[in-house]
């Protein structure tokens, strides 16, 4: 199953959202922002997410690779799944 960015996209953002920020559109920060700094993640959500990315976009997630550079922004985790996609 072939996704584009956008798509890619908008189903993290609606993960962030949803999931771990219960709805609270206000802490919703831009797709450039860490989430470790804003406080939108922690230990428990990074687990969460990576459980979001498996089950969504048929990767898997090594431990080397639960890494800031991939996992922390929304633009960061788009980035890292399309290039495990590709």
């Amino acid at each position: 199953m072939q996704i584009d960015d956008a798509t890619l996209r908008e189903k993290v953002r609606g993960f962030v959202l949803e999931d771990l920020l219960l709805g609270d559109s206000e802490r919703m920060p831009s797709d450039d922002s860490s989430l470790l700094e804003t406080g939108v993640i922690d230990s428990t959500g990074i687990l969460e997410l990576i459980e979001f990315l498996e089950q969504n976009f048929g990767i898997q997630v090594a431990d080397n690779e639960t890494i800031p550079e991939n996992l922390d922004g929304i633009d960061r985790v788009v980035s890292y799944v399309l290039s495990k996609r590709s």
